[in-house]
């Protein structure tokens, strides 16, 4: 039994062996030398040889289809990775752009001023519930010759004053504080007044005191700084009519300011030596 067993392996191999060679055989002779054999090969392993050039086509195509969706993936996931570097740098460049123009705005205002003063960056808000700012503090103190009282300004207008200083650092109180005060005048009629901060800590607003109700002063009208009082350089925006409201009776009229700055927006200002005066424009 066992050696009729290995006998038997061996012919299996044997004609394993030998059937692809006749196989192959058939399809490599010349037509005019072919047998009958050979012409019965042919015919059984052309279907054979269809579905396996179909199969090996449908694969490489398969396959490369599969290579070129890398290749994409591939290019794809670079263009994105530059897509979002030329994002960045373009936010950079935005950046140092929207800086250069503040920076070169705030020049030309210091350029109006005389003695001229110093810059200083806002390096701190304190910001109220409804996201007001109501204070800013400034890289710049006593060590840097800023003192309590000295105006500061935005190439917009005025900021306020200095209210407190310590070694590096200072505290701006703002035009819009309730213990802010500007003698400012009308720049149309001249009407002169002093303006108050209302302190509200859900807007930015101001009111004009002392105004008289015969003063010519309207909806739109530009508020300037007097000069009066040498505290504020002559001529500094201070903010625009909102709502004027005369009585019937009483001896002022009541006038209601929003300031030209935007308060939430500082982020570099000049702060005004106590002796500076505006220029007289050329």
């Amino acid at each position: 039994m066992g050696l009729f067993k290995k006998v038997r392996d061996v012919v299996v191999v044997v004609v394993l062996l030998l059937i692809p060679f006749f196989f192959l055989r058939a399809n490599l002779v010349r037509v005019e030398e072919r047998s009958g054999l050979d012409e019965l090969l042919l015919q059984i392993s052309a279907p054979v040889q269809y579905a396996a050039r179909h199969a090996a086509g449908g694969v490489s195509s398969v396959v490369q289809e599969y290579l070129w969706l890398v290749d994409v993936k591939r290019n794809n996931d670079q263009l994105v990775d530059e897509n979002a570097r030329l994002r960045r740098r373009l936010r950079q460049l935005t950046e140092v752009s929207a800086e250069n123009r503040r920076l070169r705005r705030l020049m030309e205002v210091r350029e109006t001023i005389q003695p001229p003063g110093f810059t200083a960056e806002v390096v701190a808000k304190e910001v109220s519930p409804f996201f007001r700012v109501m204070r800013v503090r400034l890289d710049r103190g006593d060590l840097d010759g800023i003192q309590a009282g000295m105006p500061v300004v935005s190439p917009n207008g005025l900021v306020g004053q200095v209210r407190r200083v310590w070694g590096r650092y200072s505290d701006v109180l703002l035009t819009v504080d309730r213990s802010s005060a500007v003698d400012v005048v009308v720049k149309r009629s001249g009407a002169r007044g002093m303006l108050r901060g209302t302190g509200e800590s859900n807007r930015y607003a101001c009111r004009v005191e002392y105004l008289e109700r015969g003063h010519d002063v309207k909806k739109g009208d530009l508020l300037v700084t007097s000069g009066m009082g040498a505290r504020f350089p002559e001529g500094l925006a201070v903010g625009r009519v909102a709502r004027v409201d005369r009585k019937e009776f009483g001896l002022y009229q009541e006038v209601e300011v929003t300031p030209v700055v935007g308060f939430s927006e500082l982020d570099e200002v000049l702060v005004l030596r106590h002796e500076s005066r505006r220029l007289p424009a050329d």
